[in-house]
């Protein structure tokens, strides 16, 4: 006779975990919990992005609870594909070996500019998007249609069209109950999540201003010209230093700062005016290396931003909120109502992941962070694009009106002209 289980299969949960925690949408339950997080419910997840940051986020996903392993990979170039296998399945300094964490056979190793798309149609549950923030639009729009949750690394766009198609993409996440994590860490830091319950509580009173930095005291290192590789294939490889490809330094690194103020004030700023421009002279690539922009929020408060990778200079990251009755900078509050934090250190990079799971499985609430990282992120645009053009631009014209898109014509190995670096002054606000 055969043997039944009432034990649910692995796709079962998750589907069901995932309905459950999409009942929270609709404030029916706060949490939403599962019974058995066993070996039914085991994740297997998909890494879109084969860098630094997408080796790590792997590390940091499978590593944030039981029963999750790296199932599928894909990258541009098989090259960044065996380089991520090999920081995964060897002992790198304090980081161990995955161990069987690792599942990614050979057949489910994809290159190319379609890899993302064959890494969607295999047996995954999650998938990470960590290519350079130009593709994040597209491959975030594949996911969700192919039902994937999803944790995409911060900026999540380069211009306003890529913003706005972030944004209809989280409303269909939402309708279908899945999961949508950004890599924007200091929101699941228990330090910033104090912070900024105080604030709210009016602990540093009105908010009248702040400031914000990531003067990073140095820059990005350049992937030297191979005679092998195409104009396309070099800018891939030095995406940073492109436009089209990173959104430029204040988009994305200082994003972090950005979404912290966004956070403080309930949402985005209503303009922006700055400069910026370039210091350090190089031969390649179109971006800046430094930003000033004064952010004017809708209660008339305005934050000072500085952005920066001019080496030697004086390092500094973070941000000050200044409200009439103190100052707080996400682990202390200065004024008529003095707080430190002094709880468990926390690494933001793998909580994140930890919650993102939790949501998924239906043991926490379930999270869509994708319209959130989708305002900090246009927040980081609106910055470059009043220091491209020397002009000052509101946040609701260049969300909804601008009609700017840099992506490049097409999507192939080949010759890919750029603009020339912009000119304050005579860059066209598109």
């Amino acid at each position: 006779m055969k043997q039944t289980s009432d034990k649910p299969s692995r796709r079962q949960f998750i589907a069901t975990g995932a309905a459950a925690s999409a009942l929270s949408i609709f404030g029916r339950q706060p949490y939403a919990f599962a019974s058995d997080p066993g070996a039914s419910d085991k994740l297997r997840i998909g890494l879109v992005g084969c860098g630094g940051r997408g080796t790590g986020a792997a590390r940091q996903c499978v590593n944030a609870a039981p029963n999750v392993e790296l199932y599928a990979m894909a990258d541009f170039f098989p090259d960044k594909i065996a380089a991520a296998e090999e920081k995964l399945t060897k002992k790198m300094g304090p980081n161990p070996a995955l161990g069987k964490q690792f599942n990614v056979t050979p057949d489910r190793r994809f290159s190319g500019f379609d890899g993302y798309k064959k890494v969607l149609q295999s047996d995954i549950d999650v998938v990470i998007l960590a290519t350079q923030p130009a593709f994040r639009p597209q491959h975030f729009e594949a996911a969700i249609k192919a039902g994937k949750h999803v944790f995409m690394e911060k900026p999540v766009a380069v211009d306003p069209v890529g913003v706005r198609k972030v944004i209809a993409v989280s409303d269909l996440a939402k309708e279908k109950g899945l999961t949508v994590v950004a890599g924007t860490q200091r929101r699941h830091l228990p330090s910033y999540l104090e912070t900024m319950d105080r604030i709210g509580n009016g602990d540093i009173g009105e908010l009248r201003g702040g400031d914000c930095y990531w003067i990073w005291g140095r820059k990005i290192g350049q992937n030297a010209q191979n005679p092998k590789w195409s104009e396309m294939e070099f800018q891939i490889r030095n995406w940073y230093f492109h436009c089209w490809g990173s959104g430029d330094c204040i988009v994305e690194q200082h994003i972090h700062q950005l979404d912290v103020m966004n956070w403080a004030y309930g949402g985005p700023p209503k303009s922006a005016i700055g400069m910026g421009g370039i210091m350090i002279k190089h031969d390649f690539g179109n971006i800046y290396d430094h930003f000033a922009i004064v952010y004017e929020y809708a209660n008339g408060a305005r934050v000072t931003s500085m952005a920066s990778q001019i080496p030697g200079s004086t390092a500094r990251v973070g941000q000050n909120i200044v409200g009439s009755k103190g100052r707080a900078d996400g682990e202390r509050i200065e004024g008529e109502n003095p707080w430190k934090y002094s709880g468990p250190a926390v690494n933001g990079q793998e909580q994140e992941h930890k919650d993102m799971i939790a949501s998924i499985r239906g043991m926490g609430p379930y999270l869509n962070h994708g319209k959130r990282v989708a305002d900090s992120t246009m927040t980081a645009i609106l910055g470059r694009m009043a220091a491209y053009t020397g002009r000052e631009i509101r946040y609701d014209w260049a969300l909804n009106k601008s009609q700017l898109d840099i992506s490049p014509a097409r999507y192939a190995i080949g010759d890919n002209p750029i603009p020339a670096r912009p000119i304050p002054g005579e860059e066209q606000l598109v």
